[in-house]
């Protein structure tokens, strides 16, 4: 154990005196009320997870150990994230990583943080193949070729930190997938997730601005897509930690926040096979909104839209007819 050394006894007072030890738990009891005080939504949470990152402990290893004792170094360099974090900025980005699908994924200030209702469109992604006609190869970890049998064509437009793109290639050895970002840096940290995760074989990284810079002939079984879709009037009411620290340009569409959906519906008809489909995550507020320019496009069928956990529409579905 690093950094730390056991107490030689353990409080009798549940508030203990000033001078007692800054144990574990004392240090996670006082951050969480320091954090609390500086308005975080999960002020136990982020104490837990800063300390474990500094101790370079699996979170759950803090609860074994309460009474061990973090020496001045590691007290210091706690402080320094705890203050951080109290004036707005995100633990994702303290600690550089965040858990998506079961995954750690890599992230910076150059990409959002990937956020649970993300997951819906892997879930979608993977219901949708498991129902589709397609003769695509068994997942045995080899992608399969042979007679009736092709590889699974993926596009993520739009990929970030490759969240998305990491997910279909670990989860379908079968795919070959096409993932693009306007952003440089964003697509730097999407490769090196892509390579943390033993997948970057299966995923070209391209920059650009949708499909604009994807080659013309390029076309896919399934477009997938997380596009900004913030709009101008909702942008002071987004929390500090994501409006002061996220990329704004990943987040905000434009007047309406429907442009940047817009504009990838228009573009999908022709990218898409036949029969393909097009996954894109949503604001609730522009639901209908969205529905209203798929119905709009002549080459593609509406889709049941998939619901989150709150029963908010979060996943608008389109196939090409």
């Amino acid at each position: 154990m690093t950094n730390v050394k056991m107490s030689q006894s353990s409080s009798q007072n549940s508030d203990p005196p000033h001078n007692n030890p800054w144990t574990v738990g004392r240090l996670l009891q006082w951050t969480a009320d320091y954090l609390k005080g500086h308005g975080s939504d999960s002020p136990r949470l982020d104490a837990e997870v800063l300390l474990a990152d500094v101790l370079r402990w699996p979170r759950i290893q803090l609860y074994a150990n309460f009474d061990a004792e973090p020496d001045e170094s590691a007290r210091s360099a706690y402080r320094e994230l705890v203050r951080r974090r109290a004036a707005g900025t995100p633990v994702a980005y303290l600690v550089g990583h965040r858990e998506f699908y079961s995954l750690d994924f890599q992230v910076t200030p150059d990409v959002l943080i990937p956020r649970p209702e993300t997951e819906l469109l892997v879930v979608a992604l993977l219901d949708a193949i498991k129902n589709s006609p397609l003769p695509l190869g068994e997942g045995s970890g080899v992608r399969a070729t042979g007679p009736g049998v092709r590889v699974l064509e993926i596009a993520d437009v739009g990929t970030g930190s490759g969240i998305l793109a990491v997910c279909a290639a670990k989860h379908l050895p079968h795919c070959r997938v096409t993932a693009v970002d306007v952003s440089p840096a964003a697509l730097k940290i999407a490769a090196a997730n892509a390579e943390k995760h033993n997948v970057s074989e299966m995923i070209e990284f391209l920059e650009s601005d949708l499909f604009s810079a994807v080659p013309a002939d390029r076309q896919f079984d399934f477009i997938l897509s997380n596009p900004p879709y913030v709009a101008d009037g909702e942008w002071q009411s987004l929390p500090p930690d994501v409006k002061n620290f996220e990329p704004k340009t990943a987040l905000l569409a434009g007047p309406r926040g429907t442009e940047v959906i817009e504009k990838l519906l228009s573009q999908a008809v022709s990218r898409l096979h036949p029969g393909g489909c097009l996954l894109i995550e949503i604001s609730p507020q522009i639901h209908e909104a969205v529905c209203a320019l798929v119905l709009a496009q002549s080459g593609l069928e509406l889709l049941p839209t998939i619901k989150d956990l709150a029963r908010l529409p979060r996943v608008v579905q389109a196939k090409k007819r």
